[in-house]
Parts: structure tokens; C-alpha cells; sequence
């Protein structure tokens, strides 16, 4: 009897440690959507922001001293997020099928020439291992070339619609 309750009472802890993997999994994400989301948030409602940051990624020298400045306190928050996954990602805290999108996203910010510019004369560093792994994407990129394609294409027509205009439905 005592037998049958022990090994009971072991499935029980195998199953309560499942969950909370499960629940730590989804927290980590949650922070990680947060820290991302808080700088999308900026960017969104910030039309001087987002304008220093969209003429920074194709090149810093067009910035004044100061959108320098604005410009790089806002990637070191975005890579920051990014070192965060990173790391999260590495311990399996993370959900596997996650960091890859970051990563992703992460590797196409660097192929814009004024963020691989700020990466490269960022003053403050980052872990070994994170930069290790940027300083690889920088060396090979990863870029889906049709996605950046597409991407231009919308950043200048707006994704067909007439500037002016707001898009249709037919």
C-alpha cells in the first residue's frame, strides 16, 4: 500500500512540475512580448520617434547629435529584448518555436546598414554569448530577401494603395 502511494504521489510531483515548466514557459514569453510591445507602443505613438528611427536604420549620419542619441537608447531597449530571448531561449525557458521569429526579426534589423552601424559603435556591451551570436547573424546574415523586398514595396507604395488613399475593398 505504502508502495502504490509512493509512486502515486512521484506522478503527482512529475505533473505538478510539468505544469509550472508550462506556466514559466508562458511567463518568460509574456515578458519578453512586454519589453517588445513597450517599444512598439513608442514607436507607434511617437511620430518624431518613429521618423528618427526609420531614417537611422538606413544611416545615423542623417540624425542630429540628439535623434542620435533618442535613436540609440531605442535599440539598446529592442536588444535588449532580444538578449533577454536569447538568453530565456538558451535555459528552455522560452517555448522552442519562439525564438526563432525574434531571432529572425533581429537579423532583419541588422541588415539595415544605420542598425548594423549602431551595433558595431554601441558603447555599452552585452553578454558574451549574445554578442557572439549577433556578431555571427552580422557575419551571415539570415534574411528572407522576398520579405525585405516586399517590405520596400509597401514602405513606398503603401502596399498598392494610392498614397493619398486609403485602400478599397472590392
Amino acid at each position: 500500500m505504502s508502495g502504490i502511494a509512493v509512486v502515486l504521489s512521484l506522478v503527482y510531483v512529475a505533473f505538478q512540475v510539468r505544469q509550472n515548466t508550462r506556466a514559466l514557459r508562458t511567463e518568460t514569453y509574456a515578458r519578453a512580448l512586454d519589453r517588445v510591445a513597450a517599444i512598439q507602443a513608442r514607436l507607434s505613438g511617437d511620430p518624431q520617434l518613429a521618423r528618427v528611427f526609420q531614417r537611422g536604420s538606413l544611416d545615423p549620419a542623417v540624425l542630429t547629435t540628439d535623434e542620435r542619441i533618442q535613436f540609440s537608447w531605442a535599440f539598446y531597449e529592442m536588444f535588449g529584448a532580444f538578449e533577454f530571448m536569447f538568453h530565456q531561449s538558451e535555459t528552455g525557458a522560452l517555448p522552442a518555436e519562439v525564438w526563432p521569429r525574434w531571432s529572425g526579426t533581429m537579423s532583419w534589423w541588422l541588415s539595415l546598414p544605420g542598425v548594423a552601424a549602431w551595433w558595431r559603435a554601441r558603447p555599452a556591451p552585452f553578454s558574451a554569448s549574445f554578442t557572439a551570436f549577433v556578431e555571427e547573424r552580422l557575419r551571415a546574415p539570415a534574411v528572407d530577401s522576398e520579405a525585405a523586398r516586399r517590405w520596400g514595396e509597401f514602405m513606398v507604395s503603401g502596399g498598392g494603395a494610392p498614397r493619398d488613399e486609403p485602400a478599397r475593398e472590392g
